[in-house]
Protein backbone atom coordinates (compact mmCIF):
# COMPACT_ATOMS: atom_id res chain seq x y z
CA UNK A 1 0.00 0.00 0.00
CA UNK A 2 1.36 3.44 -0.93
CA UNK A 3 2.17 5.72 1.99
CA UNK A 4 0.48 9.12 2.21
CA UNK A 5 2.10 12.02 4.08
CA UNK A 6 0.93 15.42 5.26
CA UNK A 7 3.09 18.11 3.65
CA UNK A 8 3.88 21.69 4.63
CA UNK A 9 5.39 24.94 3.42
CA UNK A 10 8.79 26.12 4.72
CA UNK A 11 7.14 27.62 7.82
CA UNK A 12 5.55 24.20 8.47
CA UNK A 13 2.04 25.41 7.70
CA UNK A 14 -0.10 22.46 6.63
CA UNK A 15 -0.72 22.33 2.87
CA UNK A 16 -2.32 18.96 2.17
CA UNK A 17 -1.47 15.31 1.59
CA UNK A 18 0.54 13.51 -1.09
CA UNK A 19 1.98 10.09 -1.85
CA UNK A 20 5.46 9.36 -0.45
CA UNK A 21 6.88 9.15 -3.97
CA UNK A 22 5.43 12.57 -4.83
CA UNK A 23 6.71 14.13 -1.59
CA UNK A 24 10.25 12.96 -2.35
CA UNK A 25 10.03 13.80 -6.06
CA UNK A 26 8.87 17.38 -5.47
CA UNK A 27 10.86 18.00 -2.30
CA UNK A 28 7.81 18.75 -0.13
CA UNK A 29 8.35 19.42 3.57
CA UNK A 30 7.04 16.64 5.82
CA UNK A 31 7.52 15.36 9.38
CA UNK A 32 9.51 12.44 10.73
CA UNK A 33 10.48 11.03 14.10
CA UNK A 34 14.05 10.06 15.02
CA UNK A 35 14.70 7.86 18.05
CA UNK A 36 18.25 7.14 19.17
CA UNK A 37 18.37 4.08 21.41
CA UNK A 38 21.06 4.00 24.07
CA UNK A 39 22.05 1.49 26.73
CA UNK A 40 24.07 1.87 29.91
CA UNK A 41 26.04 -1.14 31.10
CA UNK A 42 28.72 -1.34 33.77
CA UNK A 43 29.12 2.42 33.83
CA UNK A 44 29.51 2.81 30.05
CA UNK A 45 26.98 4.26 27.61
CA UNK A 46 26.40 2.78 24.17
CA UNK A 47 24.39 4.01 21.20
CA UNK A 48 22.62 1.78 18.69
CA UNK A 49 22.39 2.48 14.96
CA UNK A 50 20.78 0.58 12.13
CA UNK A 51 21.95 -0.63 8.74
CA UNK A 52 19.39 0.39 6.13
CA UNK A 53 18.11 -2.24 3.71
CA UNK A 54 19.58 -2.34 0.22
CA UNK A 55 16.24 -1.64 -1.50
CA UNK A 56 15.37 1.54 0.44
CA UNK A 57 14.27 4.47 -1.74
CA UNK A 58 16.73 6.79 0.04
CA UNK A 59 20.27 5.96 1.22
CA UNK A 60 20.26 2.15 0.90
CA UNK A 61 23.04 0.21 2.67
CA UNK A 62 24.08 3.14 4.88
CA UNK A 63 24.12 3.34 8.66
CA UNK A 64 21.45 5.50 10.21
CA UNK A 65 19.50 6.55 13.29
CA UNK A 66 18.46 3.58 15.46
CA UNK A 67 14.81 4.04 14.53
CA UNK A 68 13.32 6.65 12.24
CA UNK A 69 10.12 6.95 10.31
CA UNK A 70 7.79 9.30 8.52
CA UNK A 71 4.58 10.44 10.14
CA UNK A 72 1.73 9.31 7.93
CA UNK A 73 -1.15 11.64 7.10
CA UNK A 74 -3.08 12.51 10.25
CA UNK A 75 -0.53 11.06 12.68
CA UNK A 76 0.81 12.98 15.69
CA UNK A 77 4.36 12.96 17.04
CA UNK A 78 3.16 10.65 19.82
CA UNK A 79 2.03 8.13 17.20
CA UNK A 80 5.63 7.90 16.01
CA UNK A 81 6.60 5.70 18.98
CA UNK A 82 5.18 2.79 16.95
CA UNK A 83 8.45 2.79 14.97
CA UNK A 84 10.30 1.19 17.89
CA UNK A 85 8.06 -1.85 17.80
CA UNK A 86 7.78 -1.99 14.01
CA UNK A 87 11.52 -1.81 13.32
CA UNK A 88 13.05 -3.43 16.43
CA UNK A 89 10.25 -5.24 18.24
CA UNK A 90 10.57 -2.98 21.31
CA UNK A 91 7.27 -2.06 22.94
CA UNK A 92 7.53 1.35 24.57
CA UNK A 93 5.19 4.18 25.46
CA UNK A 94 5.76 7.73 24.29
CA UNK A 95 6.28 8.78 27.93
CA UNK A 96 9.42 6.61 28.06
CA UNK A 97 11.11 8.68 25.35
CA UNK A 98 13.14 11.79 26.20
CA UNK A 99 13.33 14.77 23.87
CA UNK A 100 16.66 15.57 22.25
CA UNK A 101 15.48 18.37 19.96
CA UNK A 102 14.27 19.08 16.44
CA UNK A 103 16.23 18.91 13.22
CA UNK A 104 15.44 20.32 9.79
CA UNK A 105 17.26 18.77 6.88
CA UNK A 106 17.29 18.94 3.11
CA UNK A 107 18.94 15.99 1.39
CA UNK A 108 19.19 15.30 -2.33
CA UNK A 109 20.46 12.31 -4.26
CA UNK A 110 19.75 9.47 -6.67
CA UNK A 111 18.75 5.89 -5.97
CA UNK A 112 18.93 3.46 -8.90
CA UNK A 113 18.87 6.45 -11.26
CA UNK A 114 15.79 8.07 -9.68
CA UNK A 115 16.39 11.52 -8.14
CA UNK A 116 14.92 12.48 -4.77
CA UNK A 117 14.70 15.63 -2.64
CA UNK A 118 14.06 14.89 1.02
CA UNK A 119 12.93 17.89 3.12
CA UNK A 120 12.08 16.90 6.68
CA UNK A 121 11.31 18.38 10.06
CA UNK A 122 12.45 15.64 12.42
CA UNK A 123 11.37 15.36 16.05
CA UNK A 124 14.35 13.72 17.77
CA UNK A 125 14.06 11.56 20.89
CA UNK A 126 16.15 9.16 22.92
CA UNK A 127 15.19 5.87 24.54
CA UNK A 128 17.11 3.84 27.13
CA UNK A 129 16.86 0.13 26.36
CA UNK A 130 17.33 -2.70 28.84
CA UNK A 131 17.29 -5.56 26.32
CA UNK A 132 20.28 -6.98 24.39
CA UNK A 133 20.73 -6.59 20.65
CA UNK A 134 20.32 -10.34 20.15
CA UNK A 135 16.72 -10.21 21.46
CA UNK A 136 15.51 -7.69 18.86
CA UNK A 137 13.09 -8.54 16.06
CA UNK A 138 14.22 -6.56 13.02
CA UNK A 139 11.72 -5.44 10.41
CA UNK A 140 13.21 -7.12 7.35
CA UNK A 141 11.74 -4.61 4.88
CA UNK A 142 13.48 -1.70 6.61
CA UNK A 143 16.41 -2.87 8.73
CA UNK A 144 19.25 -5.12 7.56
CA UNK A 145 21.16 -5.00 10.84
CA UNK A 146 21.64 -3.23 14.15
CA UNK A 147 24.95 -2.17 15.73
CA UNK A 148 26.21 -0.60 18.94
CA UNK A 149 29.32 1.37 19.85
CA UNK A 150 30.48 3.39 22.82
CA UNK A 151 29.05 6.91 22.94
CA UNK A 152 32.41 8.48 23.75
CA UNK A 153 33.98 6.85 20.70
CA UNK A 154 31.09 7.88 18.44
CA UNK A 155 31.34 11.49 19.62
CA UNK A 156 35.07 11.41 18.83
CA UNK A 157 34.33 9.89 15.39
CA UNK A 158 31.99 12.71 14.36
CA UNK A 159 34.19 15.38 15.89
CA UNK A 160 37.07 14.16 13.72
CA UNK A 161 39.21 12.81 16.57
CA UNK A 162 38.91 9.19 15.41
CA UNK A 163 38.94 7.80 11.87
CA UNK A 164 36.95 4.66 12.69
CA UNK A 165 35.18 2.95 15.58
CA UNK A 166 34.69 -0.76 16.24
CA UNK A 167 31.00 -1.71 16.46
CA UNK A 168 29.34 -4.98 17.49
CA UNK A 169 26.07 -5.90 15.88
CA UNK A 170 23.51 -8.34 14.61
CA UNK A 171 22.55 -8.76 10.95
CA UNK A 172 19.84 -10.84 9.34
CA UNK A 173 21.19 -13.84 7.44
CA UNK A 174 19.46 -15.65 4.54
CA UNK A 175 17.51 -17.90 6.92
CA UNK A 176 16.03 -14.86 8.62
CA UNK A 177 17.96 -15.47 11.84
CA UNK A 178 20.16 -12.84 13.46
CA UNK A 179 23.87 -13.49 13.47
CA UNK A 180 26.55 -11.54 15.36
CA UNK A 181 29.05 -9.42 13.40
CA UNK A 182 31.71 -6.85 14.12
CA UNK A 183 32.78 -4.06 11.80
CA UNK A 184 34.74 -0.85 11.80
CA UNK A 185 32.51 2.11 11.03
CA UNK A 186 33.48 5.51 9.67
CA UNK A 187 31.53 8.76 9.58
CA UNK A 188 31.15 8.32 5.81
CA UNK A 189 29.25 5.05 6.39
CA UNK A 190 26.31 7.04 7.79
CA UNK A 191 23.49 8.88 6.02
CA UNK A 192 25.15 12.21 5.06
CA UNK A 193 23.91 14.67 7.65
CA UNK A 194 26.10 17.39 9.18
CA UNK A 195 28.60 15.89 11.61
CA UNK A 196 27.27 18.33 14.20
CA UNK A 197 23.89 16.55 14.11
CA UNK A 198 25.44 13.24 15.09
CA UNK A 199 27.91 14.58 17.65
CA UNK A 200 25.26 16.85 19.18
CA UNK A 201 22.75 14.02 19.60
CA UNK A 202 25.40 11.69 20.99
CA UNK A 203 26.47 14.31 23.52
CA UNK A 204 22.84 14.74 24.59
CA UNK A 205 22.51 10.97 24.99
CA UNK A 206 25.71 10.86 27.04
CA UNK A 207 24.39 13.64 29.27
CA UNK A 208 21.20 11.65 29.83
CA UNK A 209 23.31 8.60 30.67
CA UNK A 210 25.04 10.54 33.43
CA UNK A 211 21.67 11.28 35.03
CA UNK A 212 20.42 7.68 35.24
Amino acid sequence: MSEIFDYYDEQMNYQGTALRSEVHRRGLWHQTIHCWVMQKREGRCYVWFQLRQSDKDTYPDLLDITVAGHLSAGETIEDGVRELEEELGIRASFSELFKLGEHREQLEGHVRGVPFIDRELSHVFGYASRVPLASLELQSEEVAGIFEAGLDEMIALFEGRLDAVSADGMVTCCSGELQPVQRNVRATDFVPRPSSYYSGMFRALAQHGLSV
